[in-house]
């Protein structure tokens, strides 16, 4: 891991602290992974919010990230 994505990380940790951040070197699979700590509600997840998000990139995590928050407020998380 680079320092670039050391801080990265220590930035979504501080932003997202739901979550458990991984990095996975396996061929055909996302590079980056964040699994929630707690399991989500049943309408949570029927709102479009999951439990585990892995992007090829940190940018690409961060993004996704963004748009779970909004998910869970819309379902008043």
């Amino acid at each position: 891991m680079t320092e670039y994505e050391r801080r990265v990380i220590e930035l979504l940790i501080s932003t997202h602290p739901a979550w458990r951040y991984e990095e996975r070197d396996l061929p055909g699979l996302p590079r980056w992974w964040a699994v929630r700590y707690e399991s989500l509600r049943a309408d949570q997840r029927r709102a479009g919010a999951r439990d585990v998000l892995g992007r090829t990139t940190l940018r690409r995590l961060a993004r996704a990230l963004a748009r779970h928050d909004e998910i869970l407020h819309r379902s008043r998380y």
